[in-house]
């Protein structure tokens, strides 16, 4: 379902290291002989976190009686536990002072406290009691506010959201961010130049403007007002549903993931899917075939590992993920499971199968109705990436192979099955979307799944950074027709009911090391490190280690260090829940159960903004 071989999940070998001390000041200077200076350093760092310490110094003649550190962190990195001082946080400025105990420190003596953080950042504009930590001279205060914000526009809108773009203003020091407001009321708050503001109402009109904002709380006045209508509303789902959420499940998640079918239950994901999506069976020869024999049906569970409590036996006839998905549909009745066959991976064998279409559908009929599981399974899914086009490797078989290949799939499995596609996203003139015939393969799909995410990535090593999954375009896009409102409209356009579309979401992201540049459009060097795979990440790793810090066409990003990720959050999938919802979509699908949270945060925001 993602760009590069996800199938396989490598290693990389990662452990907390200790980090060279990081001093904020690593000796005072001559000048700070007579005052009062601190130095801080980080005493450990795994680099989404670290301990921290800061010593306090009285190099003056006489004994203090209280002490007062103020320093400001980036966004993305804060502190959260302290010990031996009191904190107190305003955005992200951070004011340490002493406990009762330890204000006073006799003349040339010292004084420490410590701390834990998260983020890859550290201090910068250090004071203790008012003065620079170095006990250098300190600058003189900044008042001067950023100019105004200038050509406030609108580049995009839906029923319930509008997306909004400005020229960047400018400081005698720095910008440090904008506020923008629908009337008197704060919006939404971004580092960059562009945002999607959402939770709006359809066919209502209003009117935004953006301040300005500086490192020293400096706040410019306020950019020209531009006033904006919705769009109306969609008028619900003509063809019915509109609530399905299909999340993809992968056979290869109990090995390195150690992510089982339990785990599904457990986060509380059961009880807000409508489908799971089983991935992958092998194409191989023409035929549908066993993917993993292992993790599919032999693999024995533990009682502590089972859904049920139930610990497998040596000679039951049937274990693995099979089993589990058995047990996990008997406490949920309702839940459907399909066979998803292909994949990035395994695509390539689909050339063969369209040649003979039916000889290809006979055998997935009989590996998906096969007696020992046919009871698990109510339907198959089909993810050819990508016919009569590339993907990991490239097809000739015509613009009508799919179509065909499709039709004799819905033929053998009849009407009582369900039958469904993920197709590709690439919506540009003359893209994957033109040389297939997704329209015709409508009539005989229950509904697609088009791949909405995977636009940009770090497979293009040096940029330029990009949102992987935007709603919208946006100034500077480097590709268009790669967003999702041009790929639903383009699938619309070529005769695909809404009612048959569901929106994808990605519960990983797609990132870049070597970047400079905090808004999209950067330069970078390569792709940034993951867990399994350079260049992507779960979810539920990014929250942590690289929170997100702006939007941009409806997603989220954020800069850590030198690293770049795009991903999408509970909020933003909220909004775009409300776009499927303004489009009649069939609901929503998701790549895939593992990325997400334990307790399941982006399932459920998928449920509830599906509503």
């Amino acid at each position: 379902m993602s760009r590069p071989g996800r199938r396989r999940a490598i290693a990389l070998a990662g452990a907390a290291t200790l980090a060279a001390a990081t001093a904020l000041l690593t000796a005072p200077p001559a000048s700070s002989a007579q005052a009062v200076t601190a130095t801080c350093k980080k005493t450990s760092d795994w680099g989404t976190g670290f301990d921290g310490n800061c010593t306090i110094t009285n190099g003056t003649g006489a004994a203090i009686s209280s002490w007062k550190l103020e320093a400001d962190l980036p966004s993305g990195t804060s502190v959260g536990n302290v010990w031996n001082a009191t904190k107190t946080v305003s955005g992200n400025h951070y004011t340490f002072a002493n406990t009762g105990w330890n204000g006073t420190i006799a003349a040339g003596a010292t004084t420490s406290f410590g701390f834990g953080g998260t983020g890859s950042g550290w201090f910068t504009g250090c004071t203790i009691n008012g003065a620079t930590c170095d006990g250098s001279t300190p600058p003189e205060k900044d008042t001067e506010a950023p100019s105004a914000p200038s050509g406030l526009r609108s580049t995009g809108t839906t029923a319930t959201s509008v997306s909004l773009a400005w020229t960047a203003s400018t400081d005698n020091v720095g910008v440090t961010g904008y506020d923008v407001y629908t009337g008197s009321t704060k919006a939404a708050s971004v580092t960059g130049t562009s945002t999607t503001v959402g939770g709006l109402s359809a066919k209502t009109a209003y009117t935004f403007t953006v301040k300005a904002k500086d490192a020293a709380g400096n706040t410019s006045p306020a950019s020209a007002p531009v006033s904006v209508t919705t769009d109306e509303g969609g008028g619900g789902n003509p063809g019915g549903g509109g609530d399905k959420v299909v999340g993809y499940f992968t056979n290869w998640g109990v090995y390195q993931r150690n992510y089982h079918v339990k785990n599904v239950e457990t986060s509380g994901s059961a009880a807000k899917l409508t489908h799971i999506n089983y991935a992958f069976g092998n194409v191989t020869g023409g035929r549908c075939a066993i993917g993993d024999s292992y993790a599919d049906y032999d693999k024995a569970y533990t009682a502590d590992q089972s859904v049920d409590g139930v610990a497998d036996n040596w000679d039951q006839p049937l274990r693995g993920n099979f089993n589990q998905l058995r047990k996990l549909k008997k406490l949920h009745p309702n839940l459907k499971v399909l066979w998803s066959f292909g994949g990035w991976t395994w695509s390539g064998g689909f050339g063969q199968a369209a040649q003979n279409p039916a000889a290809f559908a006979e055998s997935c009929y009989n590996l998906v109705e096969d007696p020992r599981w046919a009871d698990v399974f109510d339907g198959i899914d089909i993810d050819w990436e990508y016919p009569n086009a590339c993907g990991l490797t490239c097809d000739t078989s015509g613009p009508d192979a799919f179509r065909k290949l499709m039709a004799a799939v819905r033929a053998k499995f009849g009407s009582g099955n369900l039958v469904t596609a993920a197709i590709t996203a690439d919506a540009s003139d003359g893209g994957k979307m033109d040389v297939t015939d997704y329209g015709g393969a409508a009539q005989y799909v229950d509904w697609y799944n088009p791949m909405t995410y995977d636009y940009f990535g770090a497979w293009d090593a040096k940029g330029p950074t990009a949102p992987h999954s935007p709603l919208t375009s946006y100034p500077g896009i480097p590709h268009a027709g790669f967003n999702t409102t041009d790929t639903i409209a383009k699938l619309r356009a070529k005769g695909v009911p809404a009612s048959k579309m569901l929106l994808g979401i990605g519960f990983y992201g797609r990132g870049w090391t070597g970047v400079t540049q905090s808004e999209p459009g950067g330069t970078a060097t390569g792709a940034a490190p993951g867990t399994y795979e350079a260049g992507i990440e779960d979810y539920k790793v990014l929250k942590g280690k690289c929170p997100a810090t702006s939007t941009v066409a409806g997603t989220a990003y954020g800069k850590c260090g030198g690293e770049w990720w795009s991903y999408d959050t509970p909020s933003t999938i909220r909004g775009k829940m409300g776009f499927a919802g303004d489009q009649g979509l069939g609901g929503a699908f998701f790549w895939e159960l593992s990325g997400d949270t334990t307790g399941g945060e982006l399932i459920t925001a998928i449920k509830s903004g599906l509503g």
